[in-house]
């Protein structure tokens, strides 16, 4: 804090002899409970706030400021003007600090130093006068005393807003720390203190999503306001833009519909709605999905997991996968390779649209009488497997991605 002010070194040209200034300070309790009331009184926010200790708290606080102005127009002070105003400076920080705590605003604070400026004036402008002060000093005496408080009103509201910046920096920093832990996977217990350590309060469900950082702010706008979020850089020596991941609250059931219209046109990864404390299910399925390379819907709609299930089963062990698509397509191995890959295509489509010709050849893009040969080469070649369910089975779940898999090595 300062220890000068423009204050202090105009109260050098205004000297109060000690008689007066006595006077004066007599005068301060009667000031001081007057003051309160006006406060109490006027500014909404304080009242029935002020009572009891408290009251008799911020009255000392009342007389203590104003003692300190009547120290800076004394005579004994005038060599050191500087002096008094120090503490009155950190005691008005202080106040600011503490009515952020409370709760109180920066308005109502402003409000209270308004009328208890006035409040204050109007009961020391009485003093003075009846004391017999000259009219240009009292009018001096009535400027270098607004000038004073507004000192103090300045520092009261330096110090709440560095409270609240301090209070802001801390919550985001747990909020941080409760995203980390939900996309981990930490145990419930955990979760639920560092939730309420961060001042969240706990949904029903978490639906994760992923999309690109430069989305992240036009989505937020339209969330819940408790939405979570976090950010992940692409895998080093990849090309790749920072992504978001966020955590909508309540995003489950009808309200399912609303969120991927929030995400519409922001290439989007949706993932499936969870219990909150599972919300690392969520995280895990939409990284998976995001594994496989799936395109998104051309419509701008978000990729939403829950229609990619087969995918994510068939792709959990890649190895066993790709083992039996070899093994199904054994029958193939001898053929060139043109007509074997024609030929696993017809096959794919056939057990798809469950044998309809007319369906695999619009599939296809074929005719079908070019359907009805390539299946009848199959059948010469996987004979009674094609009508046995247990090989039916094992060729539905080879063939089901379109994609090629190669074979273990």
């Amino acid at each position: 804090m300062a220890e000068s002010s423009g204050t202090t070194h105009r109260a050098t040209r205004l000297e109060l002899d000690q008689r007066v200034a006595r006077e004066l300070r007599d005068l301060l309790p009667q000031v001081a409970g007057r003051t309160v009331t006006a406060i109490t009184a006027e500014v909404p926010s304080y009242s029935g706030t002020l009572t009891g200790h408290m009251r008799d708290k911020i009255e000392n606080a009342v007389q203590i400021a104003l003692g300190t102005f009547l120290q800076l127009l004394e005579r004994s002070q005038a060599s050191d003007p500087s002096t008094p105003l120090v503490p009155a400076l950190e005691a008005a920080y202080a106040l600011g600090s503490g009515e952020a705590r409370s709760g109180r605003s920066v308005d109502a604070l402003l409000a209270a130093y308004r009328v208890g400026a006035r409040a204050s004036w109007r009961e020391m402008a009485a003093a003075t006068v009846a004391i017999g002060l000259p009219a240009a000093t009292v009018a001096e005496f009535a400027e270098l005393m607004f000038a004073y408080i507004d000192e103090l009103s300045a520092a009261s509201v330096a110090g709440h807003a560095d409270e609240l910046a301090s209070v802001g920096r801390a919550r985001r920093r747990n909020l941080e720390r409760l995203t980390e832990q939900l996309l981990a996977g930490e145990p419930e217990d955990v979760l639920v203190r560092s939730a309420e350590r961060a001042g969240w309060p706990v949904p029903q469900t978490l639906t994760v999503a992923l999309l690109p950082q430069a989305k992240l702010r036009g989505a937020l706008a339209l969330l819940d306001e408790h939405t979570l979020e976090s950010s992940e850089e692409p895998p080093a020596g990849e090309p790749g833009e920072e992504t978001a991941v966020l955590l909508v609250p309540d995003a489950h059931g009808d309200r399912r519909r609303q969120l991927a219209r929030v995400l519409q046109g922001r290439h989007a990864v949706l993932g499936p709605a969870r219990p909150w404390h599972r919300a690392s299910s969520s995280y895990r399925r939409v990284t998976r999905v995001v594994a496989l390379g799936i395109a998104h819907p051309e419509d701008g709609e978000p990729l939403d997991t829950d229609r990619h299930l087969a995918e994510l089963l068939l792709s959990a062990d890649v190895e066993a996968l790709a083992d039996l698509r070899a093994r199904v397509l054994q029958p193939l191995a001898a053929l060139p390779a043109a007509t074997a890959e024609r030929l696993t295509e017809t096959l794919r489509s056939w057990l798809l649209h469950q044998g309809r010709r007319d369906d695999v050849a619009a599939d296809l893009f074929v005719h079908p009488q070019t359907v009805r040969y390539r299946m009848g080469q199959l059948r010469q070649l996987y004979g009674e497997r094609l009508t046995d369910p247990r090989s039916l089975l094992d060729l539905t779940v080879a063939l089901a991605l379109p994609v090629r898999v190669a074979p273990a090595g």
